[in-house]
This record gives structure tokens, C-alpha cells and sequence, in this order.
């Protein structure tokens, strides 16, 4: 009995450590990966730099980030930097989708993603569309990335029932030949500016749609992920994976600087050598993102995967501070867009400019009544750091209650 009782106990002990290290370590079959909420959790913290760049610089109501006769190379890099967020995440949720699946028939697994792609696609237009411009009226409402995610993730659960390897075929040909369409061009046309081309389409003077996120290519950078996910499964071999994705990173690394640097295929601009070498490099390192170019997309993929080989064993409290963000993806989202918005309310208000400016009637940088307003760059950097600190344990209590309550469905969809 007293020997029964001891196993009892030495189980009862261990029992959690072999439950965190199945939830984190690569390779099983339950859906949280340590390496990818990491690499999630870092470009989530990274894209809110961007968006505090929109509401708090100054240059952003003068000039592209991206303009090498315009910009800085301090600038430019806080703009360059953020480029990674939405192809890793958009990747990263097919590769997630494909973790699930491991616990559900492809009948459900179809059934969840349809239904997740159309809830990610009603929050666009309504919670995510109001949090951009504080506007109850609706007057510039954007097709922007979550909406992108949407489409994907509904196309996606189509896609589920072809073959893998099929699958990976049809990815990489949507990735690497949409290009070809980029001389192809129907003004006005809403279809195809849904498919493959950002348009602006103005319906009264009050009322105008962007579709910023055209769906071509990334469906197929989701279904890609998707395919990836196949690598994290319980019985693939750790060292084979590792070498799959220092392949496959390194090369679309060496693609890119090649077909950048004979400005050939894959943008449909090309890169022009300036007077000066910081001009340059700028104008080299900002290929098209709207739609995502093959360059775009080789460009920050390939990193993506090299970090992912090289990731799997890192540890640490900063690991775990960025990859609290990246198991809550959607919570940070909503809630870092409605804080910096508020923020950037209060610093119209302080700066003389009125809280009711950022009651928004069109994108921020459009407005003209906001140009000559903001702030220099470390201002922006120290915000952005605030904006995170701030919500950070909110995410990490969210976070705990996710994991403490997995019979509420409605968990998932957050």
C-alpha cells in the first residue's frame, strides 16, 4: 500500500513537467509548437511597431518609408523590419491548421476552418475596420490582413482534401507565377482587384472600399504552411526537419538576391542603383507587398524558415515572453490596435491638434490635416515598447485561461 501510494505521488509530480514538455516540444502531436509560438509571438511584437509608426511619426503623413529619395535607412529598416509579420503569420496559420488536423477528421477540420475564415472576415469589416479609424460610421472601411487570413483560411478548408504533395505544388505555382498577371489590369474591376491588385474604389465622396490584401498569393502562402506543418508531426525526425528548413530558407535567400540583383522576374519593379549606397540598398530591399511579389515573399520566408531550424532549443524567459504573444495572436491583435489608437488620441489632444482628429475618415496617412503632426522615430521606438509592456500580462493572463478551460470552443476562435 505505503509503495503504491509512493508511485501514486512520483506520478502525480512528474505528471506536469511531461505535460509542459508535450506541449512544447517539436515534434508531437499536440498543436503548440515552442519554436513556432516564438517565431509567431516575435512578428506579432514586431507588427505592432509598424502600426505605432502609422499614428506617431511624423514623415508618415509626408512620405513612404519605402521612397529612397525621401527616406532614411533608420526609417526605412523600421518599416523594412515589419515586412516579416504578415506572410510568417499568414504561414504559420497553415502550418497551425495542420497541428489541429491531427486531432480532427478533415471533414471537421474543413467545417472549423470555414467557419474561423468567415468570423476572421465579419471582424475585418466591423471590430478590426472600427479599431483603425474610430469611425461608427464607416466611411474608408479596408480589406486588410485579417481579412486576407480569412479568405485563406476558407479556401483552405477546400484545399485540405487534395493530396499533399499536390497541395505543395499548387502553392509554390501560385507564389512563384503570380507575377505574370501583374501587367494584366482591369480598372475598376472588384473581382479582380479581390484576386491580385490593391485598388481603391470610391463610390460617393464620403464613402470609399481599399483592398489593400488581394487574396492571390496568399492562399497559397497559407496552404504552403500548411504543408509545412507535415514536418512537426510526431514521427517526422527532428534532424530531418531541421535540415528541410535550413534548405529551404537558404534557398529562397540566394533566389531572392538573384533575382533581385539581375532585376528580373518576380516584382513588378525593378531596383535602381542611386547616387548614393544607402539609397540603393533601400531601393534593392523594398519589393512589392500589395499583393506580396514572389521577391516579397522569398525575401521574408526564407529567413523565416532558417529561423524555425535554429529555434527549436532556445529557451529562456524572453522566449517565453514572445511566445506568450504568440499563442493569443488574435487577442494581442484587437487589443494592440484599439491601445495604440488611443494612445495616439491622447497625443493629438497634448500636442494641440484635438483627441477628434483621429476620429478617422480615411486611412491616417491620408489625412491632411495631420501632416505636421507626430513625433521623431525614438519616440515611436519608445511607445511601441510601452504598447507591449502594457500588454503583456494581459495576454499572459488570457494566455493561462486558454489553457485552463480547452472545453470552451469558443476559445478557439479568439
Amino acid at each position: 500500500m505505503v509503495a503504491q501510494l509512493s508511485v501514486t505521488l512520483s506520478l502525480k509530480n512528474i505528471r506536469p513537467i511531461i505535460n509542459h514538455y508535450m506541449q512544447s516540444a517539436p515534434g508531437t502531436n499536440n498543436h503548440r509548437i515552442a519554436s513556432l509560438d516564438l517565431l509567431k509571438g516575435i512578428v506579432m511584437v514586431v507588427m505592432a511597431l509598424d502600426h505605432v509608426r502609422d499614428y506617431f511619426h511624423a514623415p508618415a503623413f509626408l512620405y513612404d518609408p519605402n521612397d529612397p529619395t525621401l527616406t532614411s535607412l533608420p526609417i526605412f529598416f523600421t518599416r523594412w523590419i515589419t515586412n516579416f509579420c504578415a506572410p510568417v503569420f499568414c504561414f504559420l496559420a497553415g502550418t497551425s491548421a495542420f497541428l489541429v488536423g491531427i486531432r480532427k477528421s478533415k471533414k471537421d477540420l474543413s467545417a472549423f476552418l470555414l467557419k474561423r475564415g468567415l468570423w476572421l472576415v465579419f471582424i475585418e469589416l466591423t471590430i478590426v475596420n472600427f479599431g483603425w479609424y474610430f469611425d461608427s460610421c464607416f466611411h474608408s472601411p479596408g480589406l486588410l490582413v485579417i481579412w486576407s487570413l480569412g479568405i485563406s483560411m476558407i479556401v483552405l478548408a477546400a484545399v485540405i482534401h487534395l493530396p499533399l504533395n499536390t497541395i505543395v505544388v499548387i502553392s509554390i505555382l501560385l507564389i512563384s507565377g503570380h507575377n505574370l498577371l501583374d501587367n494584366i489590369h482591369f480598372p475598376g474591376n472588384y473581382a479582380w482587384a479581390l484576386l491580385h491588385e490593391e485598388s481603391m474604389f470610391k463610390y460617393s465622396e464620403t464613402f470609399r472600399l481599399y483592398v489593400a490584401y488581394p487574396i492571390v498569393p496568399w492562399i497559397a502562402v497559407m496552404s504552403l504552411g500548411y504543408c509545412f506543418g507535415s514536418l512537426y508531426n510526431r514521427s517526422f525526425d527532428a534532424a530531418k526537419r531541421k535540415k528541410i528548413l535550413l534548405i529551404s530558407g537558404s534557398f529562397a535567400i540566394v533566389l531572392f538576391f538573384v533575382l533581385r540583383g539581375i532585376n528580373g522576374y518576380g516584382n513588378p519593379s525593378k531596383w535602381m542603383a542611386y547616387d548614393t549606397f544607402s539609397k540603393t540598398v533601400i531601393s534593392f530591399l523594398a519589393p512589392a507587398k500589395y499583393p506580396p511579389s514572389l521577391l516579397y515573399l522569398l525575401m521574408t520566408l526564407g529567413p523565416a524558415f532558417i529561423f524555425l531550424a535554429l529555434a527549436e532549443k532556445c529557451k529562456g524567459w524572453l522566449v517565453n515572453f514572445f511566445s506568450t504573444f504568440g499563442r493569443v495572436p488574435f487577442f494581442y491583435y484587437i487589443l494592440h490596435l484599439y491601445l495604440i489608437h488611443i494612445l495616439a488620441m491622447g497625443a493629438a489632444q497634448l500636442t494641440g491638434y484635438g483627441w477628434q482628429i483621429m476620429i478617422l475618415p480615411d486611412w491616417i496617412g491620408y489625412i491632411p490635416a495631420l501632416k505636421g503632426y507626430g513625433f521623431p522615430l525614438w519616440i515611436v521606438y519608445t511607445v511601441w515598447v510601452a504598447v507591449i509592456l502594457l500588454l503583456y500580462p494581459l495576454c499572459k493572463k488570457f494566455d493561462r485561461y486558454k489553457s485552463n478551460h480547452k472545453e470552451k470552443w469558443w476559445l478557439s476562435y479568439l
